[in-house]
């Protein structure tokens, strides 16, 4: 009988931690995991999009994982997105996740190539049976992928047992409904659009999976508290403040996880560098906007705690 309280609540999107050099830091990786750790979430989703995937080698990613692993085993659920451009190196990932004990792998399907849905589902359950022993997330995420999870094609995908969840990134609230009500009550949605974490959990997501959850954990966890007690008029104050604050980082000129990091090093004392190439680092005039977005987050979170 598999654990799938494991996979409901807040589970942060993992962000790239690079040296001075622009090089995978092991010790950032580390400290990085420690901090989400105390912060107390449920567990963390390392090597998607905030992670930078597309930009690292699949050595990079091992050794991202692994430094993860070394911190958070047993300590909180982690969930390793292993998906590659080609079925080789996406097949080794998954592996070597099995291999470091992760709970779950997770994939978005192949991009670039408009390919058959038969195609699609091959490339994930070869994953998938290169590690027969873990848990299997689709990641629906159509406006970067280029391709959508279907109904049929999630039909088909439900036929390999350890498929157990998906994580929809699609901005239609209703495809949570759609993936749940056909996944059924042993089936775990997870809400990605950060900005409609408390739609997705009023229409059935068990949880969520998200890229700002890292800078502002607190603004996350608080809002699932409440909604979970059924104080929805007070869940959804947090989420109009986290709204506000999402939408006054994505005015900067920079990459939004590079103006996150940013706000890290500010708030929290962690430094885990800039992003990666082609991604654009922060322009020194997007500072006062970077200062602003944190004493944003800091004002929300007397907010929050007044609930």
């Amino acid at each position: 009988m598999r654990n799938l309280e494991k996979y409901k609540g807040i589970i942060p999107a993992f962000y790239a931690c690079y040296d001075e050099n622009g090089a995978i830091s092991p010790e950032r990786v580390r400290a990085l995991t420690e901090h989400l750790l105390k912060k107390g979430v449920k567990g963390v989703y390392v090597c998607g999009s905030s992670g930078e995937c597309i930009y690292q080698s699949v050595a990079e990613r091992k050794v991202v994982l692994e430094n993860v692993m070394a911190v958070a085993k047993g300590k909180m659920t982690v969930i390793a997105h292993v998906a590659c451009n080609n079925t080789a190196d996406s097949v080794e990932l998954a592996a070597h996740a099995e291999a470091q004990g992760v709970d779950a792998i997770a994939a978005i399907p192949p991009i670039y190539f408009r390919l058959p849905e038969y195609a699609i589902a091959d490339y994930w359950n070869a994953m998938s049976a290169a590690a027969p022993n873990t848990d299997f997330v689709i990641y629906n995420i159509p406006q970067l992928a280029g391709v959508a999870l279907t109904m049929s094609l999630f039909e088909k995908m439900k036929e390999n047992k350890n498929v157990v969840a998906v994580k929809n990134s699609s901005m239609p609230t209703q495809d949570i409904q759609m993936f749940k009500d056909s996944g059924g009550k042993d089936f775990i949605v997870f809400n990605g659009p950060d900005e409609q974490f408390i739609a997705g959990r009023a229409i059935g997501a068990d949880g969520g999976i998200g890229g700002t959850y890292a800078v502002m954990p607190e603004l996350f966890l608080k809002a699932d508290e409440l909604f979970r007690a059924g104080r929805i008029d007070d869940a959804r104050k947090i989420q109009y403040e986290i709204d506000r604050i999402i939408y006054a980082m994505c005015a900067c000129k920079g990459n939004l996880y590079a103006v996150m990091k940013e706000i890290l090093r500010i708030r929290e004392n962690l430094d885990i560098g800039g992003v990666r190439p082609p991604m654009p680092n922060l322009y020194p005039e997007d500072m006062p906007q970077v200062k602003k977005a944190a004493a944003m987050i800091d004002e929300a979170m007397k907010m929050a705690a007044a609930l």
